[in-house]
Formats: C-alpha cells, sequence, structure tokens
C-alpha cells in the first residue's frame, strides 16, 4: 500500500508543480509582468474645482457642444447619425455618455474634454504641433473660467450617470471597448450585438455594415481591433487588466487608447472578458470541488477494501 500510495503523491506533487509553477512561469517569459498602478492616472491633472450639475448641462447641451457628436439616451438625445456614418466621420462611433460618469475616472473626463490626445495617451500619434487632429475636437471654454467650466460638465454626467454598482459588466464592456472590438462568442459587433434575422438578406445587409465600420476603424487605427472572444484564456487576468489601464506598457506606440475606466470598470470588463472566453467556470469550479471529494472517499474506500482482502496474506 506505501508503494501505491508513494507514486499517488508524486504525481499530485507534479500536477500541482506545473499547474502552479511551470504553467505562470511560461507567462512570465512571453508576457513582460507589467505592475498595475491601481488606475489612479498620476499623469493627469487633479480636478480642483468644485463641479455644477446643472451649469454643466447648459454647457454639454450647448456651449460643450458633446451632443453634436455623441448621444445620451437617458436625456433623450439620439446618436445624430448611424454608427457606420459616425465611422466615417470620426475613425469610430463615438460613445454615447449616459453611463460615463459612472464608468470613467473623474480626472480623464476632465483631461479628455481639455486634451484627448493626452487623456488616451496618444501624444505620439496627435503630436502638439497640430499636424494630426485628434479627431474627438477639444473643449477651449465657453468664455469663463476653463477648469470650472470642464468641471461642471463632468459633474453634470456623473449626475445623469447610474451608480457604479449599477453597471452591468455587459454595458461596462460594450461603452469602453466594444465600439471597436468584436465578441463572437457573446455576437457582439462595434456596431451592436447580431441578432437573429428572418431573412437571409437581412443578416447579409448587417455583415456588410459591419464590414465597412471596421474598414472606418482600420483606417483610424492602422489595422484591424481584435475579437476579444479568447483573450481571458490567452493571456490572463492580470495582462488584461494593465493593458486596459495603459495599453502603451505592454505595446509602446500602438494606436489603441487609454480608455480611462475606474478600477471597478476594468473589473467588470475583465469579468465579462472572463464569462465570454469561459462561460461554465463556474460550474466546473463547483464540478472540480465535487470531484475532489469523491476521490478522497474512494481513495478511502479502496484502501479499506484493499486491506479486507489481503488481511489473511500479511
Amino acid at each position: 500500500m506505501f508503494k501505491e500510495l508513494s507514486i499517488l503523491a508524486v504525481v499530485v506533487a507534479f500536477s500541482l508543480l506545473t499547474y502552479w509553477l511551470v504553467e505562470p512561469f511560461a507567462h512570465s517569459q512571453m508576457h513582460a509582468h507589467i505592475e498595475t498602478k491601481h488606475f489612479k492616472y498620476t499623469d493627469l491633472p487633479a480636478i480642483t474645482k468644485t463641479g455644477n450639475a446643472v451649469a454643466g448641462k447648459e454647457l454639454v447641451m450647448g456651449a460643450g457642444a458633446c451632443t453634436g457628436c455623441h448621444s445620451i439616451e437617458t436625456a433623450g438625445m439620439p446618436a445624430m447619425m448611424p454608427a457606420v456614418d459616425a465611422a466615417a466621420s470620426y475613425g469610430v462611433n463615438p460613445p454615447d455618455l449616459s453611463t460615463a460618469g459612472a464608468l470613467y475616472d473623474a480626472n480623464f473626463l476632465v483631461a479628455m474634454i481639455k486634451n484627448p490626445a493626452h487623456a488616451t495617451n496618444l501624444d505620439h500619434k496627435y503630436p502638439a504641433d497640430g499636424s494630426k487632429m485628434h479627431p474627438m475636437v477639444a473643449f477651449y471654454g465657453a468664455g469663463g473660467d476653463m477648469d470650472q467650466e470642464v468641471a461642471d460638465m463632468v459633474a453634470y454626467l456623473q449626475s445623469i450617470a447610474p451608480k457604479a454598482e449599477e453597471v452591468t459588466p455587459k454595458v461596462a464592456f460594450e461603452n469602453a471597448c466594444g465600439r471597436c472590438h468584436s465578441m463572437r462568442y457573446k455576437n457582439w459587433t462595434p456596431i451592436g450585438e447580431k441578432g437573429k434575422f428572418k431573412y437571409k438578406k437581412d443578416e447579409l445587409r448587417f455583415d456588410a455594415s459591419v464590414l465597412d465600420y471596421q474598414d472606418y476603424v482600420v483606417k483610424y487605427m492602422g489595422k484591424l481591433p481584435p475579437d476579444l472572444s479568447m483573450y481571458y484564456r490567452s493571456r490572463g487576468e492580470h495582462f488584461l487588466e494593465t493593458f486596459i489601464e495603459d495599453p502603451q506598457s505592454h505595446l509602446k506606440g500602438t494606436a489603441m487608447p487609454r480608455v480611462g475606466v475606474t478600477a471597478e470598470s476594468a473589473e467588470k470588463v475583465v469579468e465579462y472578458l472572463r464569462d465570454a472566453a469561459d462561460p461554465k467556470h463556474a460550474e466546473r469550479e463547483e464540478t472540480g470541488k465535487n470531484v475532489m471529494i469523491y476521490m478522497i472517499f474512494f481513495v478511502l474506500f479502496a484502501f479499506l477494501w484493499k486491506k479486507e482482502i489481503w488481511k489473511k496474506l500479511h
């Protein structure tokens, strides 16, 4: 019996060694380890003014000209044009601002309004000399204290946004990532979810619109952003978190913008990616526990059975 238990112990030890040491080491060699900054965005100046949501609404709807490009569905402001037409104009469909105040860091929103290239960490793509302009026009003020005006605009966006805990992983992904990336395992395309079509011609028309949209994104980004269905399994949670936080930390010079989400929003995006790549992870983990319990009892009964059968020979 000692021999069998020794063999079992060796098998278990090597299995655990592979799972907890060898595999993580291999991943560390394939991808450089990047430390997270906990979504603090320390390179962006902090808000110095207390915003007024009422004044901010007037700016967002008026002099700030936000609704000239962005929709705000919760405020009854639909998109000015279809997603494909918007991508033709701006390179990508501007996001709806209904949840912006909950999804994005406040300092990031301020920087995004004042200097989009710097906020998104794309100064290398849109230099200060103005040789190439960011598709989002910077806000230069409405005649008053610019810092106060921007703080007011952010306060308004926060006032109309749902509470952070009410934002679902699906909404977080679609707003932060889903206007460039597809997720075929979730039937998601950059122009929206692909539903079921009664007629094939309608499905083909939708697919053609997706291809048109992606062509504009390629011109804007330089290449087609990848489908993210399996990125959780191929890259791992830490890689995704740090990449979302700052794409430049992993791919220096990449055209992918920093999206500026909060730590809580990033967790929800990663949760959605995990669910797409491994939809049965919770069920599998529960099954794994039951299997381990079964194995323990099986080994115990096998030992007792062997002891009973062989007791006369020992």
